[in-house]
C-alpha cells in the first residue's frame, strides 16, 4: 500500500495554505513534518503559525519540528536542514512551496518586490535543493515537489505581471535542470499547479476575490500525495496540473474540491 508513514518532508511556507494542506495529507499516514516558513507570531489578516500548523500536523497524526527560516538566508535554511536532520534522521522529500506574489506591470512593481520574488521563488527553491540535496541522496524513495507552473513561453503569461513570471518560471527551470542532473541518484524532480485559483487565506483577504469561483486546498494536496507516493525512479521532470493527476489517479468527481459547488471555476494563470 502506498503510504508516507515514517518519511520526512522539509516544507517550506507550510504554515498555512497549501503547504500546510500538504502537511496534513501526509500526518494523516504517520509522516514527520519540517514546517520551515516565517510566520513565529499571528499575522493580522493570514492565521496560522510555524507552532499552530505543528499542532495540526500532531493532530492529524504525524510528528512535526518548527523552524523559523526565511529561505532568501542562507544561514537559516542550512540551519533548518540540519534542525530537521537532527531531530528524524534525515530528509526524504522535499515540497518547495513558499512563494512570493505581485501581480503588477513593470512600471508599477517596485525593485525590492522585485527581489522579493526573485529571493523568495527562484534563489529559494534552488537553495533549499541544494540544502536537501545530501540527505535526498541517502533516502529511499527521494522526491523534490515544486508549486511552479509549466513551462511557457507564450508571451500573454508574461505580459501582465513580467516580474511575477519570470520569478515562478524560475521555478519551473529547477526543475528542468534538476530533474535530469539528480537522475542517476534516482530523485524525482517534479513541479505541481492548480488548473483553478485555490481559496487560501492569502486569496480571500484580498478584496472582492472570486473564492467562490476557487477550490479548497486539499486538490493540491491530495494531488501532491499522488506523486510523492509514487516510484521516485519512475516519473520525473514532468510539469504537471492537480486535477490531471488525479483523474489519472482515479477520480472523476471534483465538487467536494470546490468552495462553492455547481459555481463555475476560475481558471488560475499560467494554465
Amino acid at each position: 500500500m502506498r503510504s508516507l508513514a515514517g518519511k520526512t518532508l522539509f516544507i517550506t511556507g507550510a504554515s498555512r495554505g497549501i503547504g500546510l494542506a500538504i502537511a496534513l495529507r501526509a500526518a494523516r499516514d504517520g509522516a514527520n513534518v519540517v514546517v520551515a516558513a516565517k510566520t513565529t507570531t499571528p499575522h493580522p489578516k493570514l492565521p496560522g503559525t510555524i507552532y499552530t500548523a505543528v499542532e495540526e500536523i500532531e493532530a492529524a497524526g504525524g510528528q512535526a519540528l518548527a523552524v523559523a527560516v526565511d529561505i532568501r538566508d542562507e544561514e537559516q535554511v542550512r540551519a533548518a536542514v540540519a534542525a530537521g536532520v537532527e531531530r528524524f534522521g534525515g530528509i526524504d522529500i522535499l515540497v518547495n512551496n513558499a512563494s512570493a506574489i505581485s501581480l503588477t506591470p513593470t512600471a508599477e512593481t517596485t525593485m525590492k518586490r522585485f527581489d522579493l520574488m526573485m529571493g523568495v521563488n527562484t534563489r529559494g527553491t534552488f537553495l533549499c535543493t541544494q540544502a536537501c540535496l545530501p540527505h535526498l541522496r541517502k533516502a529511499a524513495n527521494p522526491h523534490v515537489l515544486v508549486l511552479s507552473p509549466p513551462l511557457t513561453l507564450e508571451p500573454k503569461w508574461f505580459a501582465p505581471n513580467v516580474a511575477y513570471a519570470i520569478a515562478k518560471f524560475g521555478m519551473s527551470l529547477c526543475v528542468l535542470g534538476m530533474a535530469e542532473e539528480f537522475r542517476p541518484w534516482g530523485i524525482a524532480v517534479n513541479a505541481l499547479w492548480p488548473r483553478t485559483i485555490i481559496a487560501t487565506a492569502a486569496l480571500q483577504v484580498i478584496p472582492n476575490a472570486p473564492v467562490d469561483q476557487a477550490r479548497k486546498p486539499e486538490i493540491v494536496s491530495d494531488a501532491a500525495w499522488e506523486i510523492l507516493t509514487r516510484e521516485s525512479r519512475g516519473r520525473t521532470g514532468e510539469f504537471l496540473i492537480d486535477e490531471t493527476v488525479l483523474r489519472e489517479a482515479g477520480v472523476t468527481d471534483f465538487e467536494g474540491y470546490a468552495v462553492k459547488p455547481g459555481t463555475a471555476l476560475r481558471e488560475d494563470i499560467f494554465v
